[in-house]
């Protein structure tokens, strides 16, 4: 599986979706200059975190691994999501996280 932005099974479907999340999602958003990549990875991980997004969650783990984002730090901003999204959003971002680390 790839984790090139705009890629998804949704490309095939929906060009257009797959082009806008390219080019306006990672080509300006993640490109400003106020934050990070990393600081945005934490940032995106804890939001879909809150949302309950299992399937976002997992991209977008292997994207903050891949922007030098320890296993450890991602833990811990799990942990501290527990406290302010509730335990099942947090259990269940943790099981996605165990399956993106076995993975490599």
């Amino acid at each position: 599986m790839t984790n090139r932005p705009g890629t998804g099974p949704y490309n095939e479907l929906m060009p257009r979706l797959g082009e806008l999340t390219r080019e306006l999602v990672y080509d300006d958003i993640w490109e400003r200059p106020g934050l990070s990549k990393r600081d945005r990875s934490l940032i995106t991980i804890a939001m879909l975190t809150a949302m309950y997004r299992t399937n976002q969650i997992r991209s977008h783990m292997r994207r903050a691994l891949d922007n030098s984002v320890t296993k450890d730090e991602i833990g811990e901003v799990l942990m501290h999501m527990a406290f302010y999204t509730g335990w099942p959003c947090a259990v269940n971002a943790f099981e996605v996280a165990k399956e993106v680390f076995d993975q490599g």
